[in-house]
């Protein structure tokens, strides 16, 4: 009789532990938390603040890495001469017309092979044979074809865009449940009402990732570019500042590249935030 009386109840007491409440408090404490505010910049300012600790210590040698104050004070001094602003628009443009011309090539190129057995035969081959090759080896080649000039500057930032935003976008689309085109083939959608309902919001998440990874593309090939038979943009002013050992001057466009590619980034994963605002991620 006791034994009969302690089963039953311990039973209520599982059920209680076991209920939708308790379960959702116990997988809370997985989560990683509430997003902290302006969480990318903390990163950042230790980094500022410990540079700037080392150098009020004299733990680094001014010549090679100056203070950041020093760094402050050349900037502002190439801003007051006209020479930083010009150097950093020209940037801009060249960043921005071969980001354009990338990203373009990339979707189109995306949707024709992830939408299309016969792109898929004709374009992917192709295209992981240029990701294969070193895009800044190409670099003699289009001097050759298409000169010195800007023009070669722009298509090679472009190849650097468009390969993971491809690459990315068409892994996306591949990835689609194949559920989903029986379940449109049942409701009976046309071939735009799937690539609209189905496609586009199941290939979204990873065309954000690769808009990501071409947006620092164009800025990390700019760097290079922009050292090689140039008269203005922010390369070229680090490229003459080596040859005279000015580091404060590099570092202010080091500094310069990095808050353009921090802007950026930030940019894009807000636009992905509002256009994917019905995912619940970790992140969310």
């Amino acid at each position: 009789m006791t034994t009969t009386t302690t089963t039953t109840a311990a039973v209520p007491v599982t059920a209680a532990e076991d209920t939708p409440a308790v379960r959702r408090r116990r997988r809370r404490g997985l989560a990683p938390g509430k997003r902290l505010p302006a969480s990318r910049l903390i990163g950042p300012a230790l980094f500022l603040a410990l540079w700037a600790a080392a150098s009020a210590a004299g733990q680094l040698d001014p010549g090679a890495i100056p203070a950041p104050w020093t760094v402050l004070r050349t900037a502002g001094h190439l801003w007051t001469d006209g020479t930083l602003p010009t150097d950093m628009l020209t940037s801009l443009e060249r960043a921005a017309y071969g980001f354009a011309l990338g990203l373009t090539a990339g979707v189109v190129l995306a949707l024709a092979s992830g939408l299309s057995r016969i792109g898929e035969a004709l374009i992917d081959g192709t295209v992981q044979l240029n990701r294969a090759i070193p895009t800044l080896g190409l670099i003699p080649l289009f001097i050759l074809w298409l000169g010195i000039g800007e023009t070669f500057k722009i298509a090679i930032i472009a190849i650097v865009v468009y390969i993971p935003i491809y690459l990315n976008l068409h892994a996306a689309l591949s990835g689609i449940d194949h559920r989903y085109v029986e379940l449109a083939e049942v409701q009976g959608l046309s071939r735009l009402q799937f690539v609209r309902q189905i496609v586009i919001p199941g290939a979204l998440p990873g065309f954000f990732v690769g808009l990501r990874l071409g947006v620092t593309g164009s800025w990390l090939s700019l760097v290079v570019l922009e050292q090689i038979n140039a008269t203005s943009g922010l390369g070229y002013m680090m490229f003459q500042a080596q040859n005279y050992g000015q580091s404060d001057v590099i570092l202010v466009g080091l500094l310069i590249y990095g808050v353009f590619g921090l802007v950026s980034d930030s940019a894009v994963r807000l636009v992905e935030r509002r256009v994917l605002s019905w995912r619940r991620t970790l992140s969310s």
